[in-house]
């Protein structure tokens, strides 16, 4: 039986509500690499849902072990309590994190494990003495979810231009992107490292290095438009942080879980952070989750600093370690590793690069970035209108084409799950070219 569909009472999320509504783009149905919308029609999909379906969506070791979770304990409270899953998924993550990286906090999204990591930062210099560090460090253009802390060190002026002031004692650094040097660029850009220098000579200058907790970044820049960091950017920024004590902070809720084909960012570039916040990909989407993981050294700490028996954080949430989506954890992180997909995006790479680089010479295409399975083209904004041509890529290879991209202003982000075959990757380019071939 066809339900009939109401539109007026859901306020959706980052959405043009009331053009959305004059045509919805509904789906019903997902499994693999498809979704079918309520029309019938199967969407190939090339976002991963939104960066999160890494392993394919409905994978069904993840789909039963929900179900018999959810029949087995539905819930039980994470204060002063917890279940046998919550420990064993905080063993399996800290497994897959890098060395020294073995302390998990669970959350529920990647939004709240920005923000835990952010109090976590705050605390920990508070624990061991050091009170005057209150300060954070974000960048231009970076995306931490959407609370306050999120939004304060995020460098997206829209996302917090309404809500009036956030968290004091905030600033950014400039971000890496510079396509007039960069533009067309085959994985990481050449040129850009020295932008890293400012954190130095620039911040720490004008905020005295004493003063900061915290600098918290995207190895890759992605809902931004997929901004990548020039050779020896991060080694820069990680060196900076060793040389005042300032903690580094890798937001990986996007890069996580194979997406460059390593577990983690920090396994691709080497770079070893103080903390890691992650979501989306920890349980293939499947049940909201988030965690921070951190160094052992942040964890111990706490333990030492506070009187015994106490709480040593006051911080935490209802559905911590939830059960369902600690099962889906744990099953996440035994798909990726037993059917190595990780591994197979990295094989996966270099084809998807080719395939991306042949839309350089189509109409309106002003950049191609990429890196792993990530890829953003850039494209000219209508004079004017910007943001209006992405939206018609998007909204015309959702109709026309049965496939599924993303748009953040004038760039064309895909970051398709890692089951993706080379004959969906063909696909999923060629039909973006149809479309830019046919816009003003």
């Amino acid at each position: 039986m066809t339900m009939t569909i109401n539109t007026d009472y859901f306020w959706m999320p980052f959405t043009a509500n009331r053009q959305f509504k004059a045509q919805p783009r509904l789906v019903e149905h997902a499994k693999g690499m498809y979704y079918t919308s309520t029309d019938g029609r199967q969407i190939l999909d090339g976002t991963a849902g939104l960066w999160c379906v890494n392993a394919g969506h409905a994978h069904p070791r993840i789909t039963e072990a929900i179900s018999k979770q959810a029949a087995s304990l539905d819930f039980a409270p994470p204060f002063q309590m917890s279940h046998p899953l919550a420990f064993k998924a905080a063993e399996d993550l800290a497994a897959m994190a890098p060395d020294g990286l073995n302390r998990v906090f669970f959350c529920n999204s990647g939004s709240e494990a920005v923000d835990t990591a952010l109090k976590m930062a705050l605390a920990y210099h508070r624990m061991r003495g050091d009170s005057l560090r209150t300060r954070l460090i974000g960048r231009e253009r970076g995306y931490h979810g959407v609370g306050f802390g999120g939004i304060a060190v995020g460098g997206i002026a829209g996302n917090r231009k309404h809500f009036g002031p956030t968290l004091p004692g905030v600033d950014h650094l400039r971000h890496p992107l510079d396509i007039s040097k960069n533009a067309f660029s085959h994985g990481l850009p050449e040129h850009g490292a020295a932008l890293a220098d400012e954190f130095e000579q620039r911040l720490l200058a004008l905020h005295d290095p004493t003063t900061i907790a915290a600098l918290i970044i995207e190895p890759v820049q992605g809902s931004a438009g997929v901004i990548l960091p020039p050779k020896g950017y991060l080694e820069k920024l990680r060196a900076v942080c060793d040389k005042y004590g300032i903690l580094l902070i890798f937001d990986e809720v996007i890069t996580g879980f194979g997406r460059l084909g390593t577990a983690f960012a920090a396994d691709y570039f080497s770079i070893k952070p103080d903390m890691i916040c992650c979501a989306k990909g920890l349980t293939n989407a499947s049940v909201p989750m988030g965690a921070v993981i951190a160094k052992q050294e942040i964890y111990d700490t706490f333990m030492q600093a506070a009187p015994a028996d106490s709480i040593e954080f006051y911080h935490g949430y209802t559905y911590s370690a939830h059960p369902l989506a600690c099962a889906a954890a744990i099953a996440s992180l035994s798909v990726y590793k037993d059917e190595k997909l990780f591994e197979r995006a990295t094989k996966l790479a270099p084809y998807f690069e080719t395939a991306a680089h042949k839309l350089r010479r189509l109409p309106h295409v002003k950049d191609i970035r990429n890196l792993g399975l990530i890829c953003g083209i850039e494209l000219e904004p209508r004079p004017g209108k910007p943001i209006a041509r992405a939206y018609e890529v998007f909204t015309q290879c959702f109709w026309q084409k049965n496939v599924l991209i993303r748009t953040t202003g004038d760039i064309i982000a895909l970051s398709p799950p890692l089951i993706i075959n080379e004959e969906q990757i063909d696909m999923l380019f060629a039909s973006i070219a149809d479309v830019l071939r046919t816009l003003d």
